[in-house]
């Protein structure tokens, strides 16, 4: 079974910067696509970035040209850069990951989200 751990969420002012990762643990699993969605008090859960295994990359239109999505295959973790933050970056983060085993078909994961606070 697939495990993640997030980290790198907190409190930043506007126009700060965080990176949050999300590391995969397990075994017998291959990662395909890796990804990260917030979601607003409020608001609907949406898409921030999304990366696939070999590195092509989709963003939320709010987001582009100030976010990364990168990824790490050796230690199955995805990060996500975050500069020039905006107060309506505010959002819980999940972290979500697209897996297959042996004989099975792809599965999805979530992590457990993580709280990005941007003040003004």
């Amino acid at each position: 079974q697939v495990q993640l751990v997030e980290s790198g969420g907190g409190l930043v002012q506007a126009g700060g910067s965080l990176r949050l990762s999300c590391a995969a643990s397990g075994s017998g699993f291959r990662l395909n696509a890796m990804g990260w969605y917030r979601q607003a008090p409020g608001k609907q859960r949406e898409l921030v970035a999304a990366i696939t295994s070999g590195g092509s990359t989709n963003y939320g239109d709010s987001v582009k040209g100030r976010f990364t999505i990168s990824r790490d295959n050796a230690k199955n973790t995805v990060y996500l850069q975050m500069n020039s933050l905006k107060p309506e970056d505010t959002a819980v983060y999940y972290c979500n990951v697209k897996y297959q085993r042996m004989f099975y078909s792809e599965s999805d994961y979530w992590g457990q989200g993580t709280q990005v606070t941007v003040s003004s």
